[in-house]
């Protein structure tokens, strides 16, 4: 059942979702020892991951379990200003003490197509899941993604003016 909740303003939005994503970590920890998540890129999230960093929120949060992401990100080193690794790195990997091995990034300063294959490659490691689908067993899959909207309504790199080709 779907569950919509509305804010008034953006702090109100981006204090929700912290509040939101201490209380997923806690409950995926109990469920499966780990709190895997996809994070979105882009300039929308850096307020919640630097609350999330911020007293309030971080001595909440077991990051010891805690598995991040990337739901996309640009082909760039990860020290360009461009970089979603970066700008997530800034805003809170550095302020919370996350495993580094627990920091599962795509490189971005890669040939793309192999880019994407090696993190085909460390998602199927990460979840076990040496080939097929995604599983959907606790444990196996992502507890939380999260999506940033652009101001010209994109999401994970997925603009709305153009069509996907899929490859056969």
């Amino acid at each position: 059942m779907a569950h919509i909740e509305r804010f008034s303003t953006a702090d109100a939005l981006m204090a929700g979702a912290a509040e939101r994503f201490v209380s997923d970590a806690a409950q995926a920890v109990r469920a499966s020892d780990r709190f895997a998540v996809a994070l979105a890129g882009g300039s929308t999230p850096s307020r919640l991951y630097e609350m999330l960093a911020s007293p309030a929120y971080a001595g909440r949060v077991d990051w010891s379990r805690v598995h991040f992401f990337w739901g996309d990100e640009r082909c760039v080193p990860p020290d360009d200003p461009a970089s979603n690794y970066r700008m997530t790195r800034e805003a809170l990997l550095d302020h919370v003490p996350l495993p580094e091995a627990n920091v599962h990034r795509v490189r971005g300063e890669d040939v793309p197509a192999r880019a994407a294959a090696k993190y085909e490659e460390e998602l199927r490691q990460a979840f076990s899941t040496p080939e097929g689908p995604p599983s959907l067993a606790v444990g196996r899959r992502f507890y939380l993604v999260l999506l940033g909207l652009g101001d010209n309504g994109h999401t994970a790199s997925l603009f709305p003016w153009l069509t996907a080709a899929v490859e056969k």
